[in-house]
């Protein structure tokens, strides 16, 4: 055997300078002591860590980085991005807009709350971090017209809401932030079911490892991703990885742009590193997809992070991860100045542009009235293309993952079909809480993939013949929306706070009240804006756009 290199050590993750624009949240809470030895010790009382989490949760729920608000503004301005890419940008800065109100919350999936610390060798606390930030967690979440999404396992079959969105996902490590003993520095994130889906892990081999066959992989892996998350994406590859998990752990944190400022080439000492030519490779290969935001065209990602991390010769992890448009995370550090907290964008309205419907191409508009009987709607709805773009007013029925099943088991036992779901279309959604003065919390789409299994037997017994939700259908949705005459209409995944305040007119519970907001419900809802994704004649949008067409590697 060859001798042993000489010992060197670097982290795995160098990241550089802090460049974060930070505002004070408070002062209270922290104080310095002096040690032994002119040692400054930084104290944090409990009281500090819960009330910056809460206030972090509550603007991750609000407000977004300027430069994601930018990015939505730069698709409108782009000559070259579709009709659809220009609207769903402009819908969700609209979105962002209202949410900035601090009333309803961006995306009615509020999140799982993950808090992930390094606390310096000088920061001294009580030792229960996780708990006051928890606590923090707690006080957002109960106080905030948010959704609680938590489940927690009674047996292992039977679960149930715990009423508080906690627990919430806390991870803090001993180590020197930026190399300084006296700070204790956070990543808030509020990580939702359709984004936090959209995460994979593939073991793959040295094979990959060459420009042709990684461009190959690629292609095939994040068409497969599809629109449910809600993009245009944040996305985050990872290549390589001293484990599976850190593979994942990293994207995580990609996709957030927290390992933005990573060296952007290797070394003998085997830190991780950002390619940014891969980075503009990749970036422009999605422009070709086809997928767009949603719906068609250009801006599937708003932009790229691949980081290459070091790797067990046996072993090749890839991980891939995205932020959606509900691109929610902060950073925040506490030091002897005080508690302080990323300054995000409180005024998202700068980003608008003077735009009005007419120059997003309106008069190309279907306007569907959802008060006629459900044969007249899918008469009407026959008549055009997949992609068309719909504009619904009057009633929907809305349902999710617990009423499908709770409706399968009753078909299942010989009842019939409820009427609800033959006479109205089904919304695939579960609101937020309701605000005082308003008709419905923040009320976006869910994924609508996770309904697919109960569609052939709903549409046999005469319901679910147009269906509403956000991203791309299996096979099994199209072929029994043929057999049945049915459809599929994509909503734009993510401008939740905008149909609520805008949209949706009534809000009543029609039957099971007991699962909060997995009861069903029916709605009134005006201009209702959604897309022809699946028709009665085995069309589907997405079937197109999710074939691989690349002929050529990396140049």
């Amino acid at each position: 055997m060859s001798s042993a290199a000489a010992f060197s050590y670097a982290p795995l993750l160098p990241t550089g300078p802090d460049q974060t624009d930070y505002r004070l949240v408070t002062d209270e809470g922290v104080d310095v002591v002096h040690g032994p030895g002119g040692r400054r010790f930084l104290t944090v009382e409990p009281a500090a860590l819960t009330a910056l989490t809460a206030e972090a949760m509550h603007d991750i729920a609000h407000y977004l980085r300027p430069a994601h608000l930018a990015q939505l503004r730069a698709i409108i301005d782009d000559p070259a991005a579709s009709p659809n890419d220009r609207f769903v940008a402009l819908d969700l800065l609209r979105n962002a807009n209202i949410a900035a109100g601090g009333v309803l919350p961006m995306c009615q999936d509020t999140g799982t709350a993950i808090v992930m610390g390094k606390r310096g060798r000088h920061v001294l606390t009580d030792g229960a971090d996780a708990e006051a930030i928890s606590r923090g967690v707690y006080q957002a979440y109960t106080k905030l017209n948010l959704r609680y999404s938590q489940l927690a396992p009674l047996t292992m079959w039977d679960e149930r809401n715990t009423g508080s969105n906690l627990p919430a996902q806390v991870e803090l490590y001993a180590e020197d932030p930026d190399g300084h003993p006296d700070a204790y520095k956070f990543l808030f994130m509020a990580k939702g079911g359709g984004s936090a889906n959209k995460s994979y892990l593939y073991q793959e081999t040295k094979a990959l490892l060459n420009p042709t066959r990684m461009m190959q992989f690629l292609e095939e892996k994040l068409r497969l991703i599809g629109t449910a998350a809600c993009p245009p994406y944040h996305l985050a590859i990872v290549i390589g990885g001293t484990s599976a998990e850190y593979a994942l752990k990293t994207a995580k944190y990609a996709s957030a742009k927290y390992l933005d400022a990573l060296p952007t080439s290797g070394s003998m000492s085997a830190h991780g590193f950002r390619d940014l030519e891969l980075e503009a490779e990749v970036l422009e290969l999605t422009r070709n997809f086809g997928i767009g935001a949603q719906f068609g065209g250009r801006y599937f990602c708003h932009d790229v992070r691949v980081v290459r991390l070091p790797r067990h010769g046996a072993s090749c992890p890839v991980a891939i991860a995205v932020s959606c448009s509900a691109d929610r995370q902060a950073v925040a550090k506490i030091t002897p100045s005080g508690v302080w907290l990323e300054r995000l964008e409180t005024d998202p309205a700068r980003f608008l542009p003077d735009v009005t419907d007419d120059s997003l191409d309106a008069e190309m508009v279907v306007r569907v009235d959802l008060n006629r009987p459900m044969d007249e709607i899918r008469t009407e709805l026959s008549k055009y293309p997949v992609k068309t773009r719909l504009s619904l007013s009057g009633p929907l029925v809305v349902a999710r993952d617990i009423a499908h099943a709770k409706i399968a088991e009753r078909l299942d036992a010989g009842e019939p079909m409820p009427q609800y779901l033959r006479d109205h279309a089904v919304y695939y959604a579960g609101p937020a809480k309701t605000p005082e003065g308003y008709a419905s919390g923040s009320f976006g789409p869910t994924t609508a993939g996770r309904m697919d299994a109960y569609v052939e037997k709903f549409q046999a017994a005469g319901g679910s013949q147009v269906m509403l939700a956000k991203g791309n259908r299996s096979g099994q949705v199209t072929r029994s929306c043929q057999q049945h005459g049915g459809f599929y209409l994509g909503s734009i995944g993510g401008p939740a706070a905008r149909l609520a305040q805008d949209c949706i007119k009534h809000v009543e519970v029609l039957e099971y009240p007991e699962l909060g907001m997995e009861a069903v419900w029916k709605i009134e809802v005006e201009d209702f804006p959604a897309f022809i994704v699946v028709d009665d004649k085995g069309n589907d949008f997405f079937a197109e756009v999710t074939k691989p067409v690349l002929t050529v590697g990396r140049r």
